[in-house]
Parts: structure tokens; C-alpha cells; sequence
């Protein structure tokens, strides 16, 4: 696929998820297995926009250990052009996860301190001023302090080049409150929604609404099995995700939806279009036990696309 180089600066991290073997017992020990890879909202989406044929430049900060090999190892298995902030005395930020049987989430423990370093002053460096401007896309995420993403999509803005977030968690997605306004799409569920809006509407058509009163131009919503909403100035569309038979794993899911979307909109596909192709891309990714699906490439989306139904219009 030809165009601009997706300029990819959020987390990259390491994931270490543990899946309980049967019926979740709280507050007991739990029979089961661990399962360690390369992970982090931003780098799991820039490995699936690589696969899709994207050229992907990604810029995060890491550590001098093992776990930055390991995230190393990944963006050149993927092909991407990996360009980090390296700190040699501190460990690569990690992610651990408990999973239940069925693939939902039961708790997780982040320990992201090391993105702290990634400063607003990282972004004044000239190579860095250099990659922005080259840019045909920015995608973030919440992993970076709040600070960061505004000079990021400022520095965005003066380049002409547009900026796309991953919201993360209820707890990270804050840091985009003051960054809004100048994002050209931010990728949620609903908990990150109700977090930036303070609303819990019950009909659904009613989360563009919240949203746009919040600040945000365009986004997506995603909600569990059920319809995925998204919303720009043109209006607000519903895609419902096709029925998948064997569940592998619901981490990643989120942000190979945001690749899929982004993927499809750079090609110039309409906004109900990318927004099945970000549910197909989801659908890949839940049916592997990897938060970024080795299979993932636009034969498989071609695929993929063909159970998703047309997307909806709201009123």
C-alpha cells in the first residue's frame, strides 16, 4: 500500500497475561497458564497497520533489558521502522493481565512510570520535528502524559498532518480532555466514554451527542459484542460485530479496530466503509489468543469484511 508513513508515538510495552484454566474463583488461587509478548495500545496498533501494508514509524520510550528486546524483536517482525527513546538503566514499561476461561478481563496492573520521560521538549528535537512533518498520519495514545499529547497535537496541527488517539483505560483517557478538539478521531469503549462525558445514555444514537459536548469532532465507540458506534461531522453511524464462534482473546481487540478504521479512511473509504473494516479487523484479532493476530493482513480484512453487515445511520 502506498502513502505517507504513519508516525506511531504512544505505548510499546511488554504484556505478561495469565488465563484461568476454569470457573474464576475471586480471592482464591486460580489454576492456569502465563503468556508473555509485545504489546501497548499505539504498538499493537502499528503492527497491525504494518501488516495491512502501511509503512509505520514507531517512537516510544524503553528500556535497556530483556522486555526491550522483546518489543524490539516485534517491530521488526512486523516491519516497522522502530526509532525509540532508549533509557539504559530503566525497565521497559509492562503491562499484567488476569483473563478469565472466556477471554474477558478480570484485572490488570500497569506499570508505565518510564512513559513520564517521553517530555514535550523530546518533540522540539529536530528529527522529531522532521518525522512529524513527514507524517501522513499521527496516532497516539493515553499511555503519554497529558502534557505530551497537547504539544503533540499542536505540533500535529502546524504540520498539517492529522492526529488520532487510543483512549487505553477510564483512567488514562483524561489526558486527552485538553486535546479534544484537535483530534481528527479518538478510539473508546464506553467507559472511556462515560469518563470523558459524565453521561450514561441509554440509547445508544446518544453517545455523538455527549461526545461532541465534551469537545470531540469524531470518534468511536466500541461496546462489548454489541453495535459500534462512530461519528464525525457528518453524522453517526452503527456497525454491529459479527457473531465469532471461538473466542480467543478480547486484548488488542480495540486497537486493531482502530487500525482497521484508519486504514481503510487514509484509503479514502467512506466513514460507514472504515468502520467495518475496523470491525473486521477486530473480528481477526478476537479469534486469535495474540493481541495483534499473526494472520492479520488485507486478504484476511478482505474476508473478514465479508460477515460484517453494512453500517447504519442514526438519526
Amino acid at each position: 500500500m502506498t502513502g505517507k508513513t504513519i508516525l506511531v508515538m504512544g505505548g510499546a510495552h511488554v504484556d505478561r497475561r495469565g488465563r484461568i484454566a476454569g470457573e474464576t474463583t475471586p480471592g482464591a488461587s486460580n489454576p492456569g497458564g502465563w503468556f508473555v509478548e509485545a504489546g501497548g495500545g499505539a504498538f499493537n496498533a502499528a503492527r497491525n497497520l504494518a501488516r495491512l501494508g502501511h509503512a509505520v514509524r514507531l517512537v516510544s520510550p524503553r528500556g535497556g533489558d530483556a522486555d526491550g528486546n522483546i518489543v524490539a524483536a516485534a517491530a521488526a517482525a512486523a516491519g516497522i521502522e522502530d526509532t525509540p527513546f532508549t533509557f539504559l538503566d530503566r525497565a521497559t514499561p509492562s503491562y499484567t493481565a488476569i483473563i478469565e476461561r472466556d477471554g474477558n478481563l478480570v484485572i490488570a496492573l500497569a506499570d508505565m512510570d518510564l512513559y513520564r520521560l517521553f517530555s514535550p521538549r523530546r518533540l522540539q528535537q529536530r528529527a522529531m520535528r522532521e518525522a512529524v512533518a513527514a507524517a501522513g498520519l499521527i496516532l497516539t495514545d493515553a499511555n503519554l502524559p497529558a502534557e505530551t499529547l497537547a504539544a503533540m497535537a499542536k505540533a500535529a496541527a502546524a504540520a498539517g498532518v492529522p492526529i488520532a488517539g487510543i483512549a487505553i483505560s477510564p483512567a488514562k483517557v483524561v489526558r486527552f480532555e485538553q486535546t479534544l478538539s484537535a483530534l481528527a478521531f479518538l478510539f473508546m469503549n464506553e467507559a472511556e466514554a462515560r469518563t470523558l462525558t459524565g453521561a450514561t445514555p441509554e440509547n445508544p444514537a446518544d453517545w455523538p451527542k455527549a461526545l461532541r459536548a465534551a469537545g470531540l469532532a469524531a470518534g468511536v465507540v466500541t461496546r462489548g459484542g454489541r453495535g459500534v458506534i462512530a461519528f464525525d461531522a457528518t453524522g453517526a453511524v452503527l456497525v454491529t460485530p459479527p457473531e465469532i464462534p471461538a473466542l480467543g482473546d478480547v486484548t488488542g481487540a480495540g486497537d486493531s479496530l482502530a487500525s482497521g478504521f484508519i486504514s481503510a479512511w487514509l484509503a479514502g473509504r467512506d466513514f460507514g466503509e472504515a468502520l467495518r473494516h475496523g470491525v473486521a479487523a477486530a473480528a481477526i484479532t478476537v479469534r486469535s489468543p495474540l493481541a495483534v493476530a499473526e494472520e492479520m493482513s488485507q486478504a484476511a480484512l478482505a474476508a473478514a469484511l465479508s460477515l460484517v453487515p453494512q453500517a447504519e445511520w442514526m438519526a
